[in-house]
């Protein structure tokens, strides 16, 4: 089973596994990843998520698309969708759910077209892993953006999770490592990146954007459109 979250979506949507889809990490016990939320409808989104799809205009690049619910919103919205996502198990559901343009693809090997909007929800610009390679997806995103177009993204500063003792490391403290496991089949390790707000607009800035911040929950998550300097 290489697709490990694939076949986990995929089990889910055709209504024939009961079995649970689990994540390890590096700070505490298992957790289990539950797979309805990938598929909600608009009135069960939050509303940093319904914030997210209303900031969206023109021709939309919805990265990480999972299994498509918030394309079929945009979609349905009358926006001009594709769907991307690294899983060809998750495109094949985004297919059958409805989506009518879904890709299978890296993002960071994509290259095809320009966009006004990069979406990125469900703390979808955790796929960067670490600082260093979120500079190199701002780099890359700007290749994919038409003039004027903005990149959206939802993040959490996760400082509460080392309860006041931030680990001695030089790696920055949200660069978390995960696996998942799926009917006791394990991934391989892999970075996932939690940023706050005040490191995001630092190394935005830097990159050459400008991060605004258009939700805050008022604990730790909060929703950001970056736009390019002009």
């Amino acid at each position: 089973m290489k697709d490990i979250f694939g076949n986990a979506l995929f089990d889910y949507f055709k209504q024939n596994s009961k079995h649970k889809l689990w994540i390890n990490n590096t700070y505490g016990p298992k957790e289990e990843m539950p797979l309805d939320v990938y598929f909600r409808t608009e009135d069960e989104l939050p509303d940093l998520e319904i914030m997210a799809l209303k900031s969206c205009y023109g021709k939309v690049l919805d990265i990480g698309a999972g299994a498509g619910s918030h394309a079929l919103i945009l979609q349905e919205s009358g926006l001009d969708v594709t769907a991307l996502d690294i899983s060809e198990l998750a495109v094949t559901i985004m297919l059958q759910r409805g989506v009518k343009h879904a890709i299978a693809k890296d993002i960071f090997d994509y290259h095809t077209e320009k966009y006004d909007t990069l979406l990125l929800l469900m703390n979808g610009i955790g796929l960067c892993g670490t600082i260093a390679h979120l500079r190199v997806f701002l780099q890359h995103a700007k290749t994919l953006l038409n003039e004027g177009g903005r990149l959206i993204f939802d993040s959490s500063d996760i400082v509460y999770l080392y309860e006041g003792e931030l680990p001695d490391s030089d790696d920055y403290y949200g660069e978390l490592s995960y696996q998942y496991v799926y009917k006791g089949q394990k991934t391989d390790w892999f970075k996932w990146l939690y940023i706050d707000q005040e490191t995001l607009t630092i190394v935005a800035a830097e990159e050459g954007w400008v991060t605004e911040v258009l939700f805050n929950d008022g604990f730790d998550q909060y929703l950001a459109r970056l736009t390019l300097v002009n």
